[in-house]
């Protein structure tokens, strides 16, 4: 093992995330043909095969899944040597990986452009993303914070909630229930519901909501994304549930409305999460006290 590179291992392990060498390349910028051959060479040193592939599918084989294993925990290495180097500088200079539940991202976009301002050399890398790939990224300690719903209780997480979450019955200006007050919740439920896709938070809320007070809800339409909720809501496709810290615009233009339904709004809250017993680098600390203390005023609407 005398030849193996650390660029190999960060190959591979982007390769082994992936299971598909054309995402893997997109990631590290390279031609796939390239990646190709830093794992033919790899496997070489290793003197095993890492990968199978049956059919159109790319599978780890048993030294794959070990080499893993190990390349994670090199990775890791790394990143606590940058992590003690970036102490030794403190919080003016250093790197911090933030990920956020697409929902989020209306308000965690201005807390990292205001905690920008006061670190302005700071490098910030910043994912958007599902709350599948947020839980997957935590398992794999993959990134300094992230920002989401309520993580999973049987996770090995540390989490502390920083801000209020109210999800809201939308329309569209010109519906009729539009200023009407206290709407029983049973009559709203009569309606077409255009929702996110199952496994996103805002769904599961909404699931147990309407399970808790025995209503069943119409749906008619699943989308991946908040503002494609809104714009089916204002084409008149349904009605929608969604985060108030999403709509903003659409209140101000008057293109939407948020209907005062018995129940409503459903109070979640944002977290702040990461690995428990993680050590944060001096600028991943400063980043999670500046959320806890400023993430409160950021909401509106």
């Amino acid at each position: 093992m005398k030849n193996l590179t650390f660029r190999q291992l960060k190959v591979f392990e982007t390769v082994a995330r992936h299971l598909n060498y054309t995402k893997a390349a997109q990631e590290l910028h390279l031609t796939q043909p390239a990646v190709s051959m830093q794992i033919k060479q790899l496997e070489e040193v290793v003197g095993l095969p890492l990968f199978e592939q049956m059919g159109r599918q790319t599978f780890l084989t048993d030294a794959g899944r070990e080499l893993q294993r190990y390349s994670r925990a090199i990775s890791h290495l790394f990143a606590e040597m940058d992590d003690m180097f970036g102490a030794l500088k403190g919080v003016e200079r250093g790197a911090l990986a933030v990920s956020v539940a697409t929902t989020a991202s209306y308000f965690a976009t201005r807390l990292l452009a205001e905690f920008s301002r006061s670190c302005p050399q700071i490098q910030i890398s910043l994912d958007v993303t599902n709350r599948e790939a947020l839980l997957g990224q935590l398992e794999c300690n993959e990134r300094d914070l992230v920002i989401m719903g309520r993580p999973p209780a049987e996770m090995d997480l540390e989490s502390e909630a920083f801000m209020d979450n109210p999800l809201v019955v939308l329309a569209p200006a010109g519906h009729p229930m539009v200023g009407r007050e206290k709407i029983p919740l049973a009559e709203v439920a009569g309606e077409k519901f255009v929702v996110r896709e199952e496994g996103s938070g805002t769904r599961s809320a909404i699931e147990r909501f309407f399970a808790a007070n025995k209503v069943q809800f119409n749906t008619v339409m699943e989308l991946g994304s908040n503002e494609a909720i809104k714009q089916a809501v204002i084409a008149g496709l349904g009605l929608g549930i969604a985060s108030m810290h999403t709509l903003e615009l659409e209140l101000e233009t008057g293109r939407l409305a948020v209907l005062d339904v018995e129940g409503f709004p459903i109070m979640r809250h944002w977290y702040v999460v990461h690995r428990r017993g993680k050590r944060l680098s001096p600028v991943a600390q400063a980043f999670k006290d500046y959320v806890l203390k400023e993430g409160p005023g950021m909401a509106r609407g």
